[in-house]
């Protein structure tokens, strides 16, 4: 298992582009302090540019296992993985 600091690593190209296809606009947080911070300006800007420039504005944990994507710990996510 491998745990990625996004603020400091960033998320690699790649799998921001699968994790944007697979969720969508739901990969940005717009509920963190990080968002409320942006301008107007900041927010209009594709998810994919927000998560390069921003990556804490990417709802956490995203999860790779065996080529499947979960994001966040809900028991939905839990259960799949096998932890509940």
């Amino acid at each position: 298992m491998v745990f990625v600091d996004v603020r400091g690593e960033g998320v690699p190209d790649d799998l921001l582009y699968r994790a944007l296809g697979q969720f969508g606009d739901s990969l940005v947080n717009i509920r963190s302090t990080t968002w409320r911070g942006l301008a107007e300006e900041e927010r209009a800007k594709p998810p994919f540019e927000l998560l390069q420039s921003h990556p804490a504005l990417m709802k956490r944990p995203l999860i790779e296992r065996n080529g499947a994507l979960y994001l966040g710990w809900g028991k939905d996510t839990q259960a799949a993985l096998g932890v509940c």
